[in-house]
This record gives structure tokens, C-alpha cells and sequence, in this order.
């Protein structure tokens, strides 16, 4: 039987965190060598962006750890361990923290990341206006730039279509200004629309 397929099947086609059935997918537990049905586990796209720290963590979503945390899967305990330790500053997390109890392997799996020392918190790229962007976003330069290595002069007003964020930068964003593909600051530009 495929992975996938054996995760669908003991996750009943549902999220193993919260229960969800919208837009489920595999969440490859790092660090890890060889997916397998301890370290692989069945997640909704909620789940997901918050875990990967690609969206805000809402902590009412995870309230759903207080039943989950219990599960036999291993990948599910130390998800739930990691995501806990996140939110450790809520009373209901530090309280759910404290009544997990991951063996001595798992547990340190769990720390492989280091993930646990930091707190909730989640860099996202933020336009002049604090409005997130997203790869594909358009937005308008608030400022004129100059490009540098070029003759380019970006005017105020430009409009940038299909912007890519710059991965380990959330200050930065890629985007084509008269066929040229430019580093931008987010601080100078702002979502169209906005």
C-alpha cells in the first residue's frame, strides 16, 4: 500500500490534528531521512501554513491538540508537542504541555528542530501598510528606487505585478520592472487594492 494512501486510511480521510476535511495533504515531519507511517502524518492546509510558519498561529484553532496530543501516532505526538510549546504563553497550552509526555526518542525528535525555543511568533512579509503579501500579489512602489548595477530608475506609482517573496527575508520581495527582475524592500511598496 502506497504512504499516502496508508495515512488516508488511519487518518479515516480527516486531519489528524483538528479533524478537518478540507484541502488534507502529507506534512513530512523534519528532521527525517525516509518517510514511513511513524514520521508522516495527515494534515489540513490550516494546520499546515501555521506549522510551516507561513500564516499567524490562531490559538483557538489548536485548542484542538487538547484531544489529538493522545493519539498513538508518533509524528501526531510530536507535532503536537512542537505546536504546544508555541503557544506555551496560553494557560490551556502550558496546562495540555505538561500532561504530554512523549518518551526519551520521540522527545528529542521533537527538539530536533529547535522549533520549541521560540515563541509563536511568525515573520511574514508585510507591505508599507503592515498588509501581508503573497507570492502573485500585485503591488505599487511608494517610493522611486534606484536599481542597483543599473540605469533603471523605478518611478513611485510603478505598478509590479506577480511579486515572489524572498525566502529567509521578510523584507524583501522579487518582482519585473521593464523586463528586469529587481529586489524590492517591502517597506516601499504597498498591496494594490489597499
Amino acid at each position: 500500500m502506497k504512504l499516502e494512501q496508508a495515512l488516508l486510511s488511519r487518518s479515516e480521510n480527516k486531519c489528524e490534528l483538528c479533524e478537518s476535511t478540507d484541502t488534507i495533504t502529507v506534512y513530512e515531519i523534519p528532521p527525517q531521512d525516509q518517510s514511513n507511517e511513524e514520521n508522516c502524518i495527515i494534515v489540513c492546509n490550516t494546520c499546515l501554513v501555521q506549522i510551516e510558519k507561513k500564516a499567524a498561529l490562531d490559538q483557538e484553532h489548536w485548542k484542538c491538540l487538547t484531544s489529538s496530543m493522545w493519539s498513538e501516532v508518533p509524528g501526531v505526538q510530536v507535532v503536537a508537542w512542537r505546536m504546544l510549546n508555541r503557544l506555551r504563553t496560553e494557560s490551556w497550552a502550558a496546562d495540555q504541555l505538561d500532561m504530554l509526555f512523549l518518551d526519551d526518542e520521540r522527545l528529542a525528535w521533537a527538539k530536533a528542530t529547535g522549533d520549541h525555543e521560540n515563541d509563536g511568533s511568525v515573520d511574514l512579509h508585510k507591505d508599507a501598510n503592515g498588509q501581508v503579501l503573497q507570492s502573485g500579489d500585485t503591488i505599487v512602489l511608494t517610493k522611486s528606487l534606484d536599481v542597483k548595477g543599473s540605469t533603471l530608475n523605478a518611478k513611485m506609482g510603478t505598478v509590479v505585478k506577480n511579486i515572489r517573496l524572498v525566502e529567509n527575508n521578510t523584507e524583501q520581495i522579487e518582482g519585473k520592472i521593464e523586463g528586469q527582475v529587481i529586489v524590492i524592500l517591502t517597506k516601499y511598496v504597498r498591496k494594490q487594492g489597499n
